[in-house]
């Protein structure tokens, strides 16, 4: 049902687009990368055969360069998004001008992807701005799908990676929103739920589905199983709320902070599924951390692959 449809995937070269890239060519797929910088996506092109893949630059937020990335495909992918910054003129108006492209091209389906917590009530700035982008994505492309993931690991992730290489540099760690709850789902089974998605597009058309793991944890949790998995005896610090709130405030603007105020915002809702379960109605079996985390957990092991492992606890 794939064979040769040519899908355009803004952002596609990233890390969640690399899994999605890989599934789609498996399938025969013809794929048109769209990035502002194509050249950090050429990874992608090995994964196919020749004539496979092609790149377009692109930035969402300029109207001209979408319409030129979408001209002649059948399906498109926004998978644009950030944690910093403006968040509307990448969420909601880049979003918007993505569907817009797709609609005007005749498109057979367009696939968002949104997030867990996505509120156009919202008081996460971040929150909002996801929950207007899918309004205005509805609004220009009715029949459009949205699949709303929560926090998604994976070998090259900026989640559980983050933690280990914090943890393994420190004797005790402080954990901020520490009973923060998340329903982390692995990278290819967001993967698999987008290509059945547009392998069925009427089945899922103007639908909204979230995405969550088989497990629902809390961030201190989270730590402490990255901590087991790269065999680090480490204390835990949890970190008050109002502490964490002060110290997001005064210093979230800076480069490299540890947790922005609107990160902080964030933290105070759960980002577990409470809607449609997308995984479930697509028939996917979703995939605990603790199978796959082992993969890649061992460069954080003390002298790595080839240390003593710990005697279990």
């Amino acid at each position: 049902m794939m064979q040769d449809k040519l899908i355009t995937i803004f952002g596609g070269g990233g890390f969640l687009g690399t899994y999605i890239s890989q599934r789609l060519l498996k399938e025969g797929a013809r794929i048109r990368i769209a990035e502002r910088n194509p050249h950090n996506a050429a990874h992608i092109k090995p994964l196919g055969n020749l004539g496979q893949t092609q790149f377009a630059i692109a930035d969402i937020r300029k109207k001209d360069s979408v319409r030129r990335a979408v001209h002649g495909s059948d399906m498109v992918i926004n998978l644009v998004g950030i944690l910093k910054g403006d968040f509307d003129a990448f969420h909601v108006g880049g979003a918007r001008k993505v569907a817009e492209a797709a609609a005007e091209n005749g498109c057979e389906a367009l696939l968002h992807m949104s997030a867990i917590g996505a509120d156009s009530q919202s008081d996460s700035a971040y929150g909002r701005s996801k929950g207007k982008g899918e309004e205005a994505v509805l609004e220009t492309f009715t029949s459009a799908t949205i699949l709303r993931p929560s926090i998604v690991f994976g070998r090259e992730d900026q989640f559980i990676n983050r933690f280990a290489s914090l943890i393994s540099m420190l004797p005790v760690v402080p954990v901020i929103g520490g009973s923060a709850k998340f329903q982390p789902v692995f990278v290819d089974d967001v993967a698999k739920a987008v290509v059945q998605a547009l392998k069925s597009p009427s089945t899922y058309a103007g639908k909204t589905f979230e995405l969550g793991g088989p497990e629902v944890v809390s961030m201190e949790e989270i730590n402490r199983r990255i901590a087991s998995a790269s065999e680090r005896k480490r204390g835990f610090l949890p970190v008050p709320d109002f502490v964490s709130g002060i110290m997001a405030s005064a210093t979230g603007w800076l480069p490299g902070a540890p947790i922005t105020g609107d990160q902080w915002k964030m933290l105070q809702s759960d980002n577990v599924v409470t809607g449609h379960d997308g995984l479930k109605k697509m028939g996917i079996v979703p995939t605990p951390m603790g199978a796959v985390m082992d993969e890649w957990m061992v460069r954080y092991r003390p002298h790595g692959r080839f240390g003593t492992r710990l005697r279990a606890r």
